[in-house]
């Protein structure tokens, strides 16, 4: 029987190397990705190139609604997604709040379901933009919850393991090892905006320009203007 593998997939540049990773461990992937009525559907547009570049059978979208909790630039239009911030200090304003948290319980119980023993996600605690749920004490504490809150856990003694495999990488890292295992980079999409051509204004774009500038290799994608 294969290893299967659950799969944060965003469509963005980690999410989409953190897959590749997955991929070259062996494990038969299981995509999830998530509408969140998020201020434009571009990633989930990736995403689904993404899954289609891997072959993948069954791409799981799941509909959920933090638009209507409000409180971040990617879900409430009347907040500006603010540009040339990477160096501030505190949480941005395009913090989803509890996004991860609520993403990876979907991703739990998929790999409940249907008998995985990994989920992959491609948080990121170096070169990042200050999400509390991106950070190594955010996931440690969520493995700890996910061994007591699943049948598969706490009666068949079958752990699901939380694997974060960018978690201490920087941004020229994640670039050279998608590179590296052939990640579709090409189809990914970082920009806040959501535009078919990357703002390169954005903390997203000028992190992602950032990590490819550093690691000497060209952005794959489109851009409306660069920084680098």
């Amino acid at each position: 029987m294969n290893r299967k593998a659950v799969v944060l997939l965003s469509g963005g540049l980690d999410s989409t190397v953190c897959m590749a990773v997955a991929n070259s461990e062996g494990y038969e992937l299981l995509p999830i990705s998530f509408n969140y009525h998020q201020r434009h559907s571009r990633e989930l547009v990736a995403a689904a190139s993404v899954a289609q570049h891997y072959k993948i059978d069954r791409h799981l979208v799941i509909e959920t609604n933090m638009e209507a909790i409000g409180g971040s630039a990617l879900t409430d239009a009347s907040l500006a997604v603010p540009t040339g911030q990477i160096g501030a200090v505190g949480v941005p304003v395009t913090y989803v709040p509890a996004r991860n948290l609520i993403f990876l319980s979907y991703a739990l119980g998929y790999a409940e379901v249907t008998g995985a023993d990994r989920v992959y996600i491609g948080v990121n605690a170096l070169d990042y933009s200050g999400y509390p749920d991106c950070r190594p004490e955010f996931i440690a504490l969520f493995q700890q919850l996910a061994d007591y809150s699943t049948k598969a856990a706490v009666e068949d003694g079958r752990k699901i393991i939380i694997e974060t495999p960018l978690i201490n990488l920087t941004k020229k890292d994640i670039v050279l090892l998608g590179d590296r295992l052939g990640a579709p980079l090409h189809l990914t999409t970082s920009c806040y905006q959501g535009t078919d051509e990357a703002c390169g204004q954005c903390d997203s774009c000028l992190l992602r320009l950032k990590g490819f500038a550093e690691a000497g290799l060209p952005d794959p994608i489109l851009y409306r203007t660069r920084s680098d």
